[in-house]
This record gives C-alpha cells, structure tokens and sequence, in this order.
C-alpha cells in the first residue's frame, strides 16, 4: 500500500465501489435471520448536518454493519420526512411566500419538489459521503402515495376500532402557525411575567392575582379553598369582574393554592389545563376571548383584534386608571410553548379529530416493558409521559402541506362520510363525495399530524400496504434507534398504533443515541448559533476520523464536542495504516496457511486475541459501540503494535521454517481481526487495507459483507501480561538511561518464579530486547554492555548501583 493514508482517494473509490457492486443490498430470498432498522427519517431541509445530527445518524449505521458482519441479513431503509411544518417553512422562507396567500394545491406542489432537490443532496452529500450503508432502492419518503396511504388506512382502521373520533373541544392551539397541537408538542418554555393584583366586585370586593389580565372577558368563575377561612362568607355569592361589568359566582375546589396570591383564582375559558378541568367539572359557561390567530374577539369589547400582549397591556393600563390594579409582582413562571416556535400556546374550542390515548394508560406502559430500552433507564421516560398524559391525541391540524384528512361532512344531514380502502391514497378537496340521503360531502381541509404518518414507520419501510407478505414476515422490526427528545412523540406514537392496530410492539429494541454538546455544555443548533458543521470536520479529518469521534459516545448520555477526539482518529488511523504496511511488508512469501504447530509466544497472543474479539462482539450486540471501540483500540495500541510485533519483529526478519511462518501466520490472523473488528466504525480505510491484502486468501468481496472472526471462551492469560509488563519495565529502564530501544543488553536477571513464567516466550524477548542472557537472580536486573550498569526495579523505587 501506499506510504501514507489518503483519506480522500480512498474514500472516493470505496463508495463507487459499494454502488455498483451493491454490497448493501436487502436479500429478500436469504436464509439468515433478518435484522430490520426503523431509521429516523430525517426533514430534508438543509444541505447539511451539524455534528450532532451527523453523530446521531452514523451511531444507528455503525449498528447496520455490526448486524451484517454478525451474519444478519440486514433491512436498512433509508427515509425522508419532507410531510411536515419544517418543509413549509423552508419553502416559505426560500421564495418568501405566505402559505395562507398563495394557491393551496401549488403550495403542496412547491414543497414536493423542493423536498425532492433537497433529497438529493442528503442522499449524495451527506449520506454517501458518510459511509451509510443504507440500501437505497429502499429509500421512502413520509408524503409519498404509498405512505398517504398507510396513514389514511390506520386512519379508517382506527375509526372501525372505535379508538378515532372527532370532537368539539377545547385544544391545544399556536396562535402563529394556526393550528391545533398535540400534548407531546408542547414544551415548558421558561419566562419571567408579572402577577397583577386585580380588584373585583362592586359593593363586596375582593382581590384576585392573575398573570393573564387579557382573559378578564373570558372570566367565568372564582375559586377559593374550602378549608381557607378568610373567604368562606364568599362562597356562593357573585362577583363582578371589573372593566367588563357582569357577574360570576364564587366557588371552591381543593385544588386552590391558598399561599399562591391572595388565595383566590379566576377561571377563564382557557388560560390553562385548570380551567378546562374545571369548566367540564362545574359545568362553566363558555366564553372565548381568543380567537385562532391569537387576537381578542367580540367579547373583548373595545379590545376586540388586539393581538394577547396588546390587549394585556391595555387591560391593566385601564385596570388602573380606575384603581383596580393593586400591585404588580414579578413572577418566574413555566409555560407550555409550541416546539416548533416556541409561542406560548393558547387553548381554544376547535372541531378535531382524536385518537383515543387516555383510556389506554396501563397498556401503553405494558407494552413499554416489552421493548427492550438502551439505555434501560430511558424507559423511565416513556413511563413518565405516558402517566402523566392529560389529552387523547389530536392528530388534525389547520395546515396546508401534510397528509389529507379522507374524510367529507354531508351538507344536509352532516353525516361523517369515508372513503373506501380501494381509494386510498385520496384527497377529499380533489373528489367529490355524495351522502346517501342526497347530499353533498363537503371536504375535510385539515391535514394529518405528521407523527400521524410517522407512527407508521415501521409499516411504512416495510411496505405493509404494498408488500403484504413481507411485511407479515418482517413485523415487528428488531430495532428503533432515536433522540431522547421525542421519546413522548415518535417511541410512544409509534407504541400507541401498534397497540391500536396490531395489538404488539413496533420493535424490539430501541436505542437512545447521543446528544452532543458545545464546549460550553448546550446542545448544538442552527438558530442558536453554536452548531458545528460536520462537512467542515470531513473535509479537514477525513470521514473515518469523523466516524472513530462517533465510536467514542455512548447511548443515551451527552457528549461535550473535542476536536482533540479527531487528532487522536488520526493518530490511530495513521498507526493502523502503519502496522499494515509493515504487515504485508513481512507477508509477501506467505500463502495464508496455518503452521502445524505455534510458538509459544503465538499461541499466548492469539488466545489475547480472542479474548478481544470476544469482548468487543458482546459490547457490539449490546448496541454499545463505544466499548468495543474501547477495547479493540486498547488491543491494536498495548498489544499488537506495542509488544506483539517488537516481540516477533526480528523472528519475522532472521528466522526460518516454522517458527518464521507461525508468526506471519499470527500477525496475519490479527491484523484480520483487529480490521475486521473495526470496519463498522472505520469503514474506508478497513476496506482499503482489506482489498489491498485479505481478499486474496478471504476470497470475500467486500470486508463489510464478510463476518467478524469468530471467538472463543473468554480465557484469562496471566503469561501474556507479565510479559507485556517485563517488556515495559526494560523499556522504562533504557528510557531513563538514555539508551535507544534496540541499545544490548549484556545480561537480565530475574527471580526464578518470574523466569519459569517467561521461559516458553525466552527466545523472543531476548530478541526483542537486545539480551545475550537471560538468567535467574534474586531480583530484576539489566547490565548495560558499555558502563557495566546495573539497575535493579522494583514496586516502590529505582536503585541505581
């Protein structure tokens, strides 16, 4: 091979190579056991990914090739999310359009094909440029026909189940991009806001401390403790709420915080889940001050089409010019916010459809205990959203890119018209439906939540509706691997349909990837500004450095970014590539055949070997790469091309016969394994280094379709660690005698226990080390030809005589 590592030569050649011989090809008709991944598909909306992301994606593709070299036949789907918010948005931004002003079909039509473009950039720029394996004539996309109509059969099949439904209820709403959310896209937004002491009441008042002045109009209730004494002559009457001159009747409810304010609440319809809970439960009036662009409505009088903060300021400027505001407190308070804009969220009555979540509590977390979480306590997560859920699942929302709702509403009798699962995929705005009573269907505008088709993704890579028969086979899939963050959306929506349609698991196991850090210890973003760019990493390292940084992280844990990871991939990429040359160097007469009887030294070595290859197997099946990256490198650095090859170096160059050949045959047998070990981290240079020499005598195409070797018992080889001790303790000796590593040795003593040890392996060490003799003595000791010096070691210190 060449002198030096040319990541970009080689990495180039590889890929095409990988293409047009498709090594990562799904074999349907295989007999090995199938291992399926439920990729996640990414939102095609930028060229490029940040190292987190790049991290997280090429943690799952490590897996891939674990899987195929553990003899797997490996389902590797590669997927694109273009069906959602993201792609509006980049397509609003790119032409600077408003959605709400442009043609409804043209719009869709711009988001597919600019998804498309996009598509094509990850699949050449990122991907491949990666090193992902995926098979590509698998690739889907979430708004294709086929997953239309995936999503719009579940849809009909949940309907016949009874567990989809639609309702006029109060929801969970953004008041920027209109439309209603789902309780698992809420995030707690953090702010510092005011408590307003506002005056109620005419002739009997009372003061009432809110943080939502704007919703005055909305007020329809007041609430007090029961057991709180101060206001138990209030309970009963009614009040009247300032600036809006009506009145409401005053009641209690154990929920009341008396230290929180004054100890009196305002109920408002909706400022949050406690009103809703409490309108349903004392059967409240409605009145809605907001409307779905979060602007006052006519209820609000003079406020009427004032945005919130508008009307708030107005309110309390009114409040007190007729003294009615007391005080003003600042106040640290959370809220739920849209995750997409991070708009504090409003809740309004809106028709939606459901699906039905609530009522299946006790079987979600049973179906949680089924799958196999990685780390374990990320289960905990999932137990936690799950008992804590509040809201059944709205899946529509008021948007104009996404999936059809197939649904029409007859204009007469308002019966609920569906199509038939012939139809599908369908568009109800593109067809006309007619009722049976004679009317006409008037079509259904919202779309489908995306995680309404993404809770489908195992149906959707496997072709459930297209591929009956191997979807049969195939279900569930043997692995999901994902971000913590949507553990409460994509791991439980995905649980929940499998539930509702199949009554099993989507999977078997899920892997919780990384979450990478700054050096400052925030997660990385493009909106915050701290993000760095993987293609700016490879194009400096090199992919395989970039993917040995990957095979450092640990599932489930935050991993701070150091370059200084990359410099130590290229230091090992360099050796590794050093030690090969000098391998096949000293293999140019071998013929890949196993000598009659090994060394000693080679015997103890390979038994090493397979100890490694034993232990990092283990770590691989348990989707811990990290630590079989760990304990391949500590091998290739500490006893491979540390201690193993100084041992045999001079073996290799004078000897003869046998035990010449017993060592080509050992370094042969460890440069295989430590490479093949190391190709799913490394995928480029494992196979430049295979192609170059192995695939001669393997006989395989591809290192990443051959199989990791195979390993014994684990074995404990106390031989081998003495001598690899011995032979750091003569190097500390030289070291500190400033003599070179291959300086004469006149003579090493050593107790007799310790030279019965190192008796088999003599001949090699004294070769190694430059020794004449090697021979008993009370304690260690080395004599330096030139000086006569002898330096006696020992646990506690040096003596120097």
């Amino acid at each position: 091979m060449a002198n030096k590592y040319d990541s970009k030569a080689v990495e180039d050649k590889w890929r095409k190579f990988w293409d047009k011989e498709n090594i990562y090809k799904f074999d349907p008709k295989s007999k090995k056991q199938v291992y399926s991944i439920d990729t996640p598909p990414p939102y095609a909306s930028a060229g490029h990914l940040h190292v987190g992301h790049a991290l997280h994606y090429t943690q799952f593709e490590i897996i891939a090739r674990i899987m195929r070299m553990l003899g797997k036949n490996v389902y590797f789907a590669p997927g694109y999310d273009d069906n959602g918010l993201p792609t509006e948005k980049y397509v609003e931004e790119k032409f600077k359009i408003n959605k709400s002003k442009v043609d409804r079909v043209e719009f869709r039509k711009l988001c597919l094909e600019e998804s498309k473009k996009v598509e094509k950039i990850y699949t050449e720029k990122v991907f491949k440029t990666l090193g992902h394996s995926f098979d590509w004539d698998l690739v889907y996309q979430t708004i294709s026909p086929e997953s239309q109509k995936v999503a719009q059969m579940s849809f009909l099949k949940l309907i016949d189940k009874r567990e989809c439904y639609r309702a006029k209820e109060p929801t969970i709403w953004c008041s920027k991009h209109e439309t209603a959310l789902a309780q698992a896209e809420v995030e707690d937004l953090d702010r510092t806001t005011k408590l307003n002491y506002i005056e109620f009441g005419d002739k009997e008042k009372i003061v009432v401390a809110t943080t939502r002045p704007e919703f005055l109009p909305a007020c329809v209730g007041i609430f007090v403790h029961p057991e709180d004494k101060r206001y138990k002559k209030l309970v009963g009457k009614e009040i009247m709420v300032p600036l809006f001159n009506y009145n409401v009747k005053v009641r209690t409810d154990e929920k009341v915080d008396p230290e929180f304010g004054t100890g009196i609440v305002m109920i408002c319809t909706f400022g949050d889940n406690t009103d809703i809970e409490w309108w349903k439960k004392y059967k409240l009036d409605l009145k809605m001050c907001l409307d779905k662009e979060g602007r006052m409505t006519d209820i609000a009088g003079k406020y009427k089409g004032m945005k919130i903060k508008d009307a708030q300021e107005a309110i309390l400027k009114d409040l007190d010019k007729e003294g009615r505001l007391k005080k003003q407190e600042p106040l640290e308070q959370t809220v739920g916010s849209c995750w997409r804009c991070s708009t504090p969220v409003e809740y309004i009555v809106t028709d939606q459809w459901f699906i039905s979540t609530l009522k299946h509590k006790k079987k979600l977390l049973e179906m949680g205990k089924k799958v196999n979480w990685y780390p374990k306590f990320m289960r905990v997560r999932y137990n936690d959203w799950v008992k804590n859920l509040a809201w059944d699942w709205a899946i529509s929302r008021q948007r104009y890119y996404g999936i059809p709702i197939p649904v029409w509403y007859c204009d007469k009798c308002g019966e609920i018209l569906l199509p038939s699962e012939k139809e599908l995929p369908i568009d109800p705005m593109q067809k006309n439906k007619k009722c049976k009573c004679g009317g006409k269907g008037i079509p259904e505008k919202d779309v489908f939540d995306t995680w309404m088709t993404s809770s489908n993704s195992p149906e959707v890579a496997l072709r459930w509706l297209e591929n009956p028969s191997q979807y049969k086979k195939l279900a569930p899939m043997s692995l999901r691997p994902q971000s913590h963050d949507i553990i409460r959306t994509w791991a439980f929506y995905t649980i929940l349909k499998s539930y509702l349609l199949f009554d099993r698991i989507p999977w078997k196991d899920i892997t919780i990837g990384t979450f990478i850090l700054d050096s400052k210890g925030k997660g990385m973003s493009k909106s915050k500004g701290n993000a760095i760019w993987a293609d700016e990493l490879i194009e400096k390292y090199g992919v395989d450095v970039f993917r040995y940084w990957v095979g450092t992280a640990s599932l489930g844990n935050d991993l701070p970014f150091k370059e200084q990871e990359l410099v130590a991939g290229q230091k090992f990429m360099n050796k590794l590539w050093n030690a090969s040359n000098f391998v096949f160097m000293n293999l140019k007469d071998y013929k890949g055949k196993k000598p009659k009887k090994l060394e000693e030294t080679d015997n103890i070595f390979l038994e090493e070997l397979n100890n490694m290859v034993v232990k990092s197997k283990k770590y691989y099946r348990e989707y811990n790469i990290a630590g079989a990256k760990r304990e391949i490198e500590n091998f290739f650095w500490g006893d491979f091309a540390d201690n193993y090859i100084e041992l045999v170096k001079k073996r290799v160059y004078q000897g003869k016969g046998n035990e010449r050949l017993s060592a080509q045959y050992t370094l042969y047998t460890s440069l295989l394994a430590i490479v093949k070990m190391m190709a799913p981290i490394t995928p480029f240079v494992t196979e430049e280094i295979y192609q170059n020499y192995f695939k001669k005598y393997e006989k395989g195409k591809s290192i990443h379709i051959s199989e990791f070797p195979k390993g014994e018992k684990l074995k404990e080889l106390k031989d081998w660690e003495f001598l690899k001790n011995l032979i750091s303790k003569i190097r500390s000796v030289k070291t500190e005698h400033k003599k070179p590593m291959n300086a004469p040795i006149d003579k090493i003593n050593l107790p007799k226990q310790d030279l019965k040890i190192i008796t088999p392996y003599k001949q090699d060490l004294m070769l190694a080390s430059g020794a004449m003799v090697v021979e008993a003595g009370p304690e260690f000791k080395m004599e330096f030809p030139a000086a006569g010096t002898e330096v006696t070691l020992n646990k506690k210190k040096n003596n120097k005589k």
